[in-house]
């Protein structure tokens, strides 16, 4: 990941540890593909512990959720920095948010 936006010249890393927070929104998009997953697969399919199919979801939405992970990781780098960093339309005016990384 670069270190600035090529653009408008923002820091990525505002401060120490600063991305140490992204791990809380992946779990919550992690948590919503579930959530929605399971909901799905019940209406469509049903849950039954009898047959196993709760089981076959629990083993696809694992899949799911490997095969999805480079971009829940990004997609959630992006929320999180957004949480700080607000669009500017005078970007080119303007200088970028920084944070004291001193301390």
């Amino acid at each position: 990941m670069p270190e600035r936006c090529a653009e408008c010249g923002q820091r990525y890393d505002l401060e120490q540890g600063f991305w140490y927070g992204t791990g809380y929104v992946s779990y919550a998009l992690a948590v919503a593909i579930s959530v929605s997953s399971f909901i799905a697969w019940w209406v469509l399919i049903g849950v039954s512990t009898d047959d196993n199919r709760v089981f076959w979801w629990l083993g696809l939405n694992c899949v799911l959720l490997v095969i999805l992970q480079p971009w829940l990781m990004r997609l959630s780098r992006v929320i999180y920095l957004n949480f700080f960093v607000s669009f500017d339309k005078n970007y080119t005016h303007t200088a970028p948010r920084e944070f004291d990384h001193k301390q």
